[in-house]
């Protein structure tokens, strides 16, 4: 679990990380070797999931060896499958992080929510719904290893 106190912001108890996976976690459908790493330290402390609708058709293979759980959602309610996924978690109890238009709506719903606005770029509805915009997957993965980081972007 990761419990921070953010002043004037709010309380974070946190048990689930909800990542996207093309153009979040990786580029072209090929996740680096050091986010992997970064995830196998993250999923000590809480449980992570990615949603993906698989777009390259290779998520699971790249994905093997990372202490995730992989689920594959629909091409044409992604939107719903992620948003029903973080209703099931428990919205107050998951962070969410995506950039595209199919992840708007968990962005929008999560206790906190990260987008990605790197090589793939990202969409403005899901950048409008996140309490957080950063350009890279690992400093994003880093703010919950460093929580002073997370803390010194939103503190009041």
């Amino acid at each position: 679990m990761i419990n921070i106190d953010i002043p004037s912001y709010k309380k974070l108890d946190i048990e689930y990380i909800i990542f996207d996976y093309n153009g979040t976690l990786g580029f072209d459908g090929i996740v680096e070797e050091h986010t992997k790493s970064l995830l196998n330290k993250l999923s000590e402390k809480v449980k992570l999931y990615v949603l993906t609708a698989d777009t390259n058709g290779n998520a699971r293979k790249n994905l093997e060896g990372c202490n995730v759980e992989l689920k594959i959602i629909s091409k044409e309610n992604g939107a719903q499958d992620k948003l029903k996924t973080i209703k099931e978690l428990g919205t107050s109890k998951c962070i969410a992080i995506g950039n595209g238009y199919n992840d708007r709506l968990m962005l929008k719903h999560a206790e906190l929510s990260i987008c990605i606005s790197s090589n793939e770029g990202c969409n403005v509805q899901a950048m409008s719904n996140s309490d957080i915009v950063i350009n890279d997957i690992n400093r994003c993965i880093e703010l919950f290893i460093h929580t002073n980081r997370l803390i010194a972007t939103l503190r009041g």
